[in-house]
């Protein structure tokens, strides 16, 4: 019986180049998911964006997703699709002045630790989410 080697991992046969573009894609995206946090923080945002902001921001940090990722492609297909394009459109609701002060105040945010705090929002989110939508859909005895 033939030993499986890291020779033989799927991985190798991608070509290296693909895989650095997609991490640094990644990267790239979870940046601009902590701007747009931190641009919803400012008083200078306006109100559709903040709200459009913290939805999209909650989506992506969160681990509840529409399509569950054990769905083959789709589950994965939501996260590639839906949280780039509510990035993109928010970006173009903050002014300029605003979103560079929020990347630059990400940038300064990207070494922190995780917040605990932050977490039990967006699962209490969640929750209330999920309470909610069962209160409309079961009929009341």
């Amino acid at each position: 019986m033939k030993r499986a080697t890291t020779a033989d991992s799927p991985l190798r046969r991608y070509n290296p180049d693909v895989l650095q573009k997609l991490s640094r894609l990644a990267k790239q995206l979870k940046r601009e998911v902590l701007t747009l946090y931190c641009a919803a923080r400012d008083p200078r945002t306006s109100i559709l964006a903040r709200a459009l902001a913290l939805v999209v921001v909650a989506y992506a940090l969160s681990p509840v997703d529409l399509i569950p990722d054990f769905i083959p492609v789709l589950g994965l297909l939501d996260d590639l699709i839906l949280v780039p394009i509510g990035v993109w459109l928010v970006v173009k609701l903050i002014p300029e002045d605003v979103l560079s002060d929020a990347r630059e105040a990400a940038a300064r945010l990207e070494g922190k630790p995780v917040s605990y705090v932050g977490l039990a929002f967006i699962v209490a989110l969640w929750l209330l989410a999920a309470w909610w939508l069962v209160r409309l859909l079961l009929p009341r005895a």
